[in-house]
């Protein structure tokens, strides 16, 4: 079994854990119970003395603050990286040059699980996916189905209290899977492939072949659940030995899930209507339609599907719902921190959208919003370091209103004026957070504290 296999493989071996938060310490843990001498070295200090404490009662050493390229120099049989650091890094880079072996902890822990593993991966759509297989399988089986991975969950962690009937569904990012060589789920999904990441893979085909690497050991008896309503995706489904499943709101094929006028089917039977989803937005119908897939692969009832897709509130800072005051609805997509996300959230809308948008610059081209400003948005207001390049794209498109603020605090509060009952008050930046905030979750919730302070109401769960 894997848990026999991953011992004999680790025992004694000499493993660098690169990364001290959730991940690299549940892996340094875990490879201690494996037999591995580890050491764990960070390039930030940390105050968390208790887990340090933790962990040197394990034997685990501890470097921090800095990267030591000596750390290169020390025989080192395995290196576990936290999945963000990239392998231009020197100390990484180092390792690569001399051909040390480099994996993530999606790997470790994946190799130790026992039970079935489902993976989803995409550049957009994939913690909302994750977590609706994730309760749609829950429903349908008697043991335990968790969500783990990049949803932020140590697979690693999960693999020792799980057992071989347990089901873990990993939302897997093109970081994690770069590292995960012997990577091996019965399920895979692509839920869509854009632009992103381009600074880190260094261009679009390394990203996409690291997207792959989800099916990459994947066999006939296998299955591939892939977006079919690109051609380009199409295509890559021809690089798995796995069976393809598509999935289609566009009814490109009726082959797995798809929608067809105003009904989502799989293979010909209808499992509920299109209004019946909780979930706004053309997005979302993709999110759905990947899920009942996967469901119906597993064997899990319409009703089960049914029921967990008419009562879904969003995941946390997707394209999620607020609340409702004085007729305006409220939604948080923080979480979309590329174009393509901020259009099809617009896309979701027949409502008048006041929207506000903007943070990072990484020179995108805002004037391929121009359709979707010029149909859904009713004003403009833009944030961050791309606050004028965004005020430009708008005033271009014709957006009625187009205004300039610091932040989404300073935003929120024009948002509201601007707005009557009747309109949505969108926060889908388009843009990563990281210009003013350290995370695309707090920018979310610093734009919901503030929309709370203003209404009075608190954000309905």
């Amino acid at each position: 079994m894997a848990r026999v296999k991953a011992i004999k493989t680790y025992q004694d071996k000499q493993v660098l854990v690169i990364g001290f938060g959730i991940s690299g310490v549940n892996a340094a843990k875990l490879l201690v119970k494996l037999g591995a001498k580890v050491t764990i070295n960070d390039l930030k200090e940390s105050d968390d003395q208790t887990t340090i404490n933790e962990l040197k009662a394990l034997g685990i050493r501890i470097i921090m603050g800095a990267n030591p390229l000596s750390l290169a120099d020390e025989g080192f049989d395995l290196v576990v990286k936290n999945p963000g650091i990239p392998y231009t890094v020197p100390l990484i880079a180092k390792f690569v040059t001399q051909g040390t072996p480099i994996i993530t902890e999606l790997e470790l822990g994946a190799q130790i699980f026992e039970g079935q593993i489902v993976a989803v991966t995409g550049s957009n759509g994939k913690t909302t996916t994750t977590t609706l297989i994730q309760q749609m399988l829950a429903k349908g089986s008697q043991h335990q189905v968790v969500a783990a991975g990049n949803i932020g969950v140590s697979v690693s962690q999960q693999a020792q209290v799980l057992t071989s009937e347990d089901t873990m569904v990993m939302e897997t990012s093109s970081f994690q899977l770069l590292g995960a060589p012997t990577f091996h789920p019965h399920i895979a999904v692509i839920t869509n492939i854009f632009a992103s990441h381009l600074n880190y893979h260094g261009n679009r085909q390394n990203y996409i072949n690291a997207k792959l690497n989800i099916t990459r050991n994947q066999t006939k008896d296998d299955f591939l659940v892939i977006n079919w309503d690109q051609e380009e995706w199409q295509e890559l489904s021809r690089r798995t030995e796995a069976r393809v499943i598509p999935f289609s709101r566009e009814n490109k094929s009726q082959a797995g899930a798809y929608q067809h006028h105003d009904q989502l089917f799989w293979q010909g039977e209808v499992v509920m209507s299109v209004a019946d989803v909780s979930l706004v937005g053309p997005q979302n119908i993709e999110n759905a339609l990947a899920a009942i897939a996967v469901a119906k692969l597993s064997g899990v009832s319409n009703e089960a599907i049914r029921e967990v897709l008419s009562s879904f509130s969003g995941v946390r800072h997707r394209l999620q719902y607020v609340m409702t005051a004085q007729g305006r609805k409220i939604y948080n997509d923080s979480k979309a921190t590329d174009i393509e996300a901020c259009e099809v959230a617009l896309q979701g809308f027949n409502q008048p959208v006041i929207l506000i948008a903007g943070g990072l610059d990484r020179g995108d081209d805002f004037s391929r919003l121009a359709t979707v400003f010029k149909d859904h948005v009713k004003a403009l207001i833009t944030v961050g370091e791309t606050k004028e390049r965004l005020s430009k794209a708008g005033k271009q498109a014709g957006v009625p209103v187009v205004k300039e603020s610091q932040d989404v605090i300073t935003a929120a509060p024009m948002a509201w004026q601007l707005s009557e009952p009747g309109d949505v008050i969108l926060l889908s930046p388009a843009c990563a957070s990281w210009d003013q905030f350290p995370s695309f979750e707090v920018r979310g919730d610093r734009f919901i504290e503030t929309i709370e302070a203003i209404t009075g109401q608190k954000e309905e769960v």
